[in-house]
C-alpha cells in the first residue's frame, strides 16, 4: 500500500487580483491553471482534485497581509470542519497587532485544532528576526505547534531579502531552539544555506513547495536521501502548481531512496505537526 501523501503547503483558492495582486506574475510565470484563480473553490472541489492526484491531506493556510485579510482563519476552519480527515488548518495573523495575533492563534489552535502558524515575510517586508514575530514564537512554543514561513527569493514582485535562511532563520533557531520551524519553497537560490541551517538546528525543516520536483536542486535531493531524511517534506504551493503534476514529477523525475519516500511524502510533516494528536473540543 502506498504511503499517504500530505502536502505541507497548499493554499485555498480565491481571486488574487484584489487580495494578492503581487502574486499574479508568479502564477503567470508558473503557467498555473487560470480556471482555478477566478473564484473561490469549495472544500468538496478541492477534495476532488486531491483524490485525482492521490493526495491524502493538505495543510491549508489562511492569508493575512497589512491592512486586510485575503482568506481568514474562519474561512479555513470551514474547510477543516467539512473534511477534518483531509484538511489541516494552518493559521495566519495580523503581524502588526501582536496582542490580537497571539489571541487569534490561540483561539484557532485550541478551539479548531489548527496545527501551525504561517507568516510570509515578503507580504510584510519584515524578516523573521523582527520583534513583531517574537510573541508569536513564544506562543507557538507554548502551544507546541510549528512556525511555518517562506524562504528564498519571491516569485511575487516584492523584495527577496527577508527570505534569506542566513541570517534570519539561523538567528531565530538560535534564540528559540525549541521552536519548530518549517521553511517552505526550498530557499532557492540560497538552497545550500537552507540545507546548512536545517542540518545545524534540530527543529528546522524544509518543505519543497513552489517547485516541481524535477527542478529541485541536486544538493537538496542528496540531503533528503541521506542525513536530511527526517528534515525534508513534500509541498506544492497549490494552486500555483497542481497536485497531479507535483506527485507525478516526484515519482518519475527524482530518485528518492525507497526508505526515504514515506518520510518525504507525509511522514515528516505528520510527525512535526503531530497529526495523530486528538483535535481539541471547541467550547460553545
Amino acid at each position: 500500500m502506498a504511503s499517504p501523501i500530505i502536502d505541507a503547503w497548499a493554499n485555498p483558492v480565491f481571486p488574487l487580483a484584489e487580495s494578492l495582486p503581487e502574486a499574479a506574475r508568479l502564477f503567470q510565470q508558473s503557467h498555473s491553471d487560470a480556471s482555478l484563480l477566478s473564484k473561490k473553490r469549495s472544500p468538496a472541489e478541492l477534495v476532488k482534485l486531491m483524490d485525482m492526484a492521490g493526495v491524502s491531506k493538505i495543510c491549508l493556510t489562511a492569508w493575512y497581509r497589512p491592512g486586510r485579510v485575503a482568506f481568514s482563519n474562519e474561512e479555513v476552519a470551514e474547510f477543516t470542519r467539512a473534511y477534518p480527515d483531509r484538511f489541516i488548518g494552518i493559521a495566519s495573523v495580523d503581524l502588526l497587532d501582536p496582542v490580537g495575533a497571539v489571541k487569534e492563534l490561540e483561539k484557532y489552535v485550541k478551539e479548531e485544532g489548527f496545527k501551525g502558524l504561517r507568516v510570509v515575510p515578503w507580504l510584510w517586508n519584515l524578516p523573521p528576526t523582527d520583534r513583531h514575530y517574537w510573541p508569536l514564537y513564544v506562543k507557538c512554543i507554548e502551544l507546541d505547534i510549528p512556525f511555518l514561513t517562506q524562504v528564498g527569493h519571491t516569485g511575487p514582485l516584492c523584495p527577496s531579502e527577508v527570505g534569506r535562511p542566513v541570517p534570519y532563520i539561523d538567528e531565530i533557531a538560535l534564540k528559540f531552539p525549541s521552536l519548530k520551524i518549517i521553511c517552505g519553497h526550498i530557499g532557492f537560490p540560497w538552497t545550500q544555506e537552507m540545507i546548512g541551517v536545517a542540518w545545524k538546528h534540530e527543529n528546522v525543516y524544509i518543505d519543497t513547495s513552489a517547485y516541481l520536483p524535477k527542478y529541485y536542486p541536486q544538493e537538496l535531493i542528496q540531503f533528503a536521501n541521506t542525513i536530511g531524511r527526517k528534515k525534508v517534506m513534500f509541498g506544492s504551493n497549490f494552486p500555483q502548481l497542481s497536485w497531479k503534476a507535483c506527485v507525478k514529477s516526484a515519482n518519475e523525475d527524482i530518485k528518492l531512496r525507497d526508505e526515504m519516500k514515506a518520510d518525504f511524502f507525509g511522514g515528516n510533516v505528520a510527525r512535526v505537526l503531530k497529526l495523530d494528536s486528538q483535535k481539541p473540543v471547541s467550547k460553545l
